[in-house]
C-alpha cells in the first residue's frame, strides 16, 4: 500500500519509528516531513499529506502531532478527506469501517509506540463497509463539504 506519512515537531519522533516499521511490512511511504523536531506548523504537513491522499499519489494518509488535534482539524478541512484521530485500536477499525476515513492522526505525546502501531494496524486492516445506512450517513457528511 502507498501511505503518505508525516508529523510536526511533537510527533516526530513518533513518525520516524512508524515509518521504518511501515517499510519493513512492506508498504511504500511518502514522507511530507517534517524531517526535524525543530517547530513546524502542522497545518502545512496535513495539507501536504491530505493532498496526496485527495489526488490518489497515496492511497491512506498518516499524520502525527503532539495531541493529534491539530492534525485532524487542518486535514479535515481538505476537500474529500475525513480524518479519524484515534487514540486505540477500536477508533481506528470503526473509523475505517464506519466512516471510510481516510487519514488516521495520532497524538504523540499521548500515546505509545506500540499501541500506535497497533491502531496503525487495524486502520490499515480494515475496509470501509458499503451497506445503505453507511453510505447514506456519510453522504449526509460529504453534502456539507
Amino acid at each position: 500500500m502507498i501511505l503518505s506519512i508525516g508529523s510536526d515537531h511533537g510527533g516526530f519522533e513518533m513518525k520516524q519509528e512508524l515509518k521504518l516499521r511501515l517499510v519493513s511490512d512492506g508498504h511504500k511511504v511518502l514522507d511530507r516531513g517534517c524531517i526535524s523536531p525543530d517547530p513546524v506548523d502542522y497545518p502545512d504537513i496535513a495539507f501536504l499529506v491530505s493532498n496526496d491522499v485527495v489526488s490518489g499519489t497515496a492511497q491512506l494518509g498518516i499524520l502525527v502531532c503532539g495531541t493529534g488535534i491539530g492534525m485532524s482539524n487542518a486535514a479535515s478541512k481538505v476537500k474529500g478527506i475525513t480524518a479519524a484521530l484515534c487514540s486505540n485500536s477500536y477508533m481506528s477499525r470503526m473509523a475505517r469501517l464506519h466512516n471510510d476515513a481516510n487519514i488516521l492522526c495520532l497524538g504523540g505525546r499521548v500515546i505509545g509506540s506500540e499501541l500506535a502501531w497497533d491502531i496503525i494496524n487495524q486502520f490499515l486492516g480494515a475496509e470501509p463497509l458499503m451497506d445503505e445506512k453507511y453510505m447514506r450517513r456519510r453522504s449526509k457528511v460529504d453534502r456539507m463539504e
